[in-house]
């Protein structure tokens, strides 16, 4: 298996109490030591307003930070979890990702999706279309940024975007472009994009969801004559890993009490309930036997979120030494 981590940046309320001007620092920080060690990857998010609720607590910009990780890092892949379609015009994204490709001499990831944040869409001025109208953009734009870096050009008279003989140049290091993860386990859409453009697949859900799903993204790809073997299947876990279960419940009851104040005490609960449910919660024998049965039925590809990673990096480290040395 192989596994990326989230840079903490601000958008899941896992920057607060660091002043604006550490901020960085610390991302940095934790960038480094991701870039030293068994990471594959790292990962940011595409989002303007905090999650649950949105505050005046800050949320650092997603292709800003891949600029500036490409230039501050010398080895590990950069991706996002996922890109927005509508909050870019493609022709443009493919450019900026192209441009972040060459600064890191090749390490991009493009994380695509039809985005779903309603309230930032809104806040924004991008309003908020139906998922089918979403949906359509992200077709018509992966086709965009699929031609501008095989060719260099690229021209669409889509129904969401237009573009004429746009140039984009220089096309990415990577032979191929950059590779494309296609997020989102919509099954006759967002897998049928999927089966057609993508490297990577992103989805998340129980065992039974995702065979489901694998299922469905087999299909769309027999239905056009595609290696369904050819795509990597990824997902994203919460993480809080501890040396015990107790060592565990106590790691989270800290990042609860950090939230509290932010977000109130029903969503505090409710994120309490979400590390409590996910696979990369509890002492690492329990992380360990989940992943792993999730690599048996065809994952191979885990990135794991740790709300702790800006205040207390031990339990990355426990992280690194057992469950990345058991399973990568």
């Amino acid at each position: 298996m192989r596994f990326g981590t989230f840079i903490p940046q601000g958008w899941r309320l896992d920057l607060v109490d660091i002043e604006p001007a550490d901020q960085w620092r610390v991302m940095a920080t934790v960038a480094g030591r991701a870039d030293e060690g068994p990471w594959e990857s790292l990962w940011v998010y595409d989002h303007f307003h905090t999650v649950p609720v949105a505050t005046e607590q800050a949320t650092h910009e997603a292709w800003t930070l891949m600029a500036a990780f490409a230039a501050s890092t010398r080895r590990i892949r950069l991706g996002q979890m996922c890109t927005c379609m509508a909050y870019r015009n493609p022709a443009y994204l493919a450019k900026v990702a192209a441009t972040v490709d060459i600064i890191s001499g090749g390490r991009t990831e493009m994380g695509i999706g039809a985005g779903w944040y309603e309230h930032e869409w809104k806040a924004y001025g991008y309003g908020f279309p139906p998922i089918s109208e979403r949906l359509g953009m992200l077709r018509e734009g992966v086709d965009i940024m699929s031609q501008a870096w095989a060719t260099g050009r690229a021209s669409l008279d889509g129904k969401y975007y237009q573009v004429k003989d746009a140039i984009v140049q220089p096309t990415p290091l990577q032979a191929n472009g950059v590779p494309l993860w296609i997020a989102g386990g919509g099954e006759k859409v967002t897998l049928k994009i999927a089966a057609q453009y993508a490297q990577y697949t992103n989805f998340t859900g129980t065992l039974e969801e995702f065979d489901h799903k694998s299922e469905v993204l087999r299909g769309h790809c027999e239905a056009i004559g595609r290696d369904f073997s050819t795509i990597t299947r990824s997902s994203n876990f919460n993480t809080i890993v501890g040396a015990t279960e107790a060592d565990a419940l106590e790691r989270l009851a800290a990042v609860k009490e950090r939230m509290l104040p932010h977000v109130g005490e029903e969503r505090a609960n409710d994120i309490e309930r979400q590390y409590l449910d996910s696979p990369g919660f509890g002492a690492v024998e329990q992380v360990i036997e989940r992943l792993a049965e999730r690599e048996r039925r065809g994952l191979g590809y885990a990135i794991h979120y740790f709300p702790e990673a800006a205040y207390d990096t031990t339990g990355i480290q426990l992280f690194e030494r057992e469950v990345i040395g058991a399973l990568a």
